[in-house]
This record gives structure tokens, C-alpha cells and sequence, in this order.
């Protein structure tokens, strides 16, 4: 048992440095030599658990698909900006979701392990489409359409924040973003019962925290 635990650390350690190298520099950029520089193990010990680079990316990647913070709400409209709330008050406290959103971002790491965007996308259209059967969702929005509108400017979002305030306006901006779009598609009664204030993700996480006692999810 002794030596199963010493694994599993040994691998979230790998993980954890892996992450925060992958945000700061991206996949491309990022160099074995320097996550076992922070990891402090060996390169036997790393490359016990992660064969390529790309390994590793990936093992990242899937430390942060993790189960969100889910908390059902009587608007499903409501549950989706809770997940953009949350999610845009997490991204700049977790190295994992930021390694995630690098990846996303560079070429490289896109071509060879993915993104996280359609992910998102695919959400985005799955909430707006139950929203608009239960009559919260004005009848003329296409949720599939909506969702890759949404993705544009969340993501874009993200990278003005990053570069003029080092995240630290993501809520506000998350916040006026989900203000916006709420005001052209939600049906003007649901509108107004709508929390899209910019402590909104920090009340969801604080509420989670209440329930379970958790709220990452992440193993590492």
C-alpha cells in the first residue's frame, strides 16, 4: 500500500508541474526537463506513468474534465450561467483548467491532443435547448447557433482578461457577457429572475462547498 500511495503522489506531482508549465508556456513550448524540474522526480518516475509528452498532456487534460460544480436550479437557464460563473472563477485559481485553456488556444496542442471549446460548445447547445422546450428560451433562437456565438465571445473573453488584467476581471467580464447575450434570447419573464451578477460563480462555489464539502473534483 505504502508503495501505491507513493505512486499516486508521484504522478499528481507530475501532473500538477505538467499543468502549470503547459499554462504558463503552452504545449509546443513546454519541455520535459522543466516539469521534472518542478515535479522533483525522476525522469524513470515520469516516465513510468507518461510515456510522451503528449502522454502527459493528455493525463492533464483529463484531470480537468472532471464533473463540474452541478447544483440543479428551477431555470435551466440559471444552471447555464451558473457553469460559466463558476467556470471563469475557477479558470485563474486552477493550473489544471488553465493548462486546459492554453492547449485549447495554441495550434500545436490543438492538432495533436484536441480542445476543450467543443466541449463547451456542445454544452452551451444542450442547456439552451432544454431551456427553449421548458419556454425560458425566445422561439426564435437556434441553441446550436447561439452556443458557437457564446463560445466566440467567451473565449475571447478569456484572452482579453488574461493579457490586460491577468484574469483578475474574468467575472466582470463573464458577467456583462452572459448579461448581453441573456438580454437577445431569454424570455423577457425568465430575464428578470436571472442571477448574472459577477459574484455569482463564487456564491455557486461557496453553496457547493456548503453541500459536499468539495468542489474541484480533481484527483491531483
Amino acid at each position: 500500500m505504502a508503495q501505491q500511495d507513493r505512486a499516486v503522489r508521484t504522478r499528481c506531482a507530475v501532473l500538477r508541474a505538467a499543468a502549470a508549465v503547459f499554462a504558463e508556456r503552452g504545449y509546443a513550448a513546454a519541455t520535459i526537463s522543466e516539469i521534472l524540474d518542478r515535479a522533483g522526480v525522476t525522469k524513470g518516475a515520469l516516465y513510468f506513468h507518461f510515456d510522451s509528452k503528449a502522454a502527459l498532456a493528455q493525463g492533464v487534460l483529463q484531470e480537468q474534465l472532471t464533473p463540474r460544480i452541478h447544483l440543479p436550479r428551477e431555470l435551466k437557464l440559471q444552471e447555464w450561467v451558473d457553469a460559466g460563473m463558476t467556470l471563469a472563477r475557477r479558470l485563474p485559481r486552477e493550473p489544471f483548467l488553465l493548462a486546459g485553456v492554453r492547449i485549447s488556444a495554441d495550434r500545436p496542442g490543438r492538432d495533436v491532443l484536441g480542445s476543450a471549446w467543443p466541449a463547451w460548445a456542445r454544452l452551451t447547445s444542450h442547456a439552451l435547448t432544454e431551456a427553449k422546450k421548458r419556454g425560458e428560451v425566445l422561439p426564435h433562437v437556434v441553441p446550436e447557433e447561439t452556443a458557437q456565438v457564446f463560445l466566440g465571445a467567451w473565449v475571447g473573453a478569456q484572452f482579453v482578461s488574461q493579457t490586460l488584467a491577468g484574469w483578475a476581471d474574468l467575472d466582470d467580464r463573464t458577467a456583462a457577457l452572459y448579461g448581453h447575450l441573456l438580454a437577445a434570447i431569454a424570455a423577457p419573464p425568465v430575464l428578470t429572475r436571472l442571477d448574472t451578477a459577477p459574484d455569482r460563480g463564487a456564491r455557486v462555489i461557496d453553496e457547493a462547498r456548503r453541500r459536499s464539502g468539495d468542489l474541484s473534483g480533481i484527483a491531483c
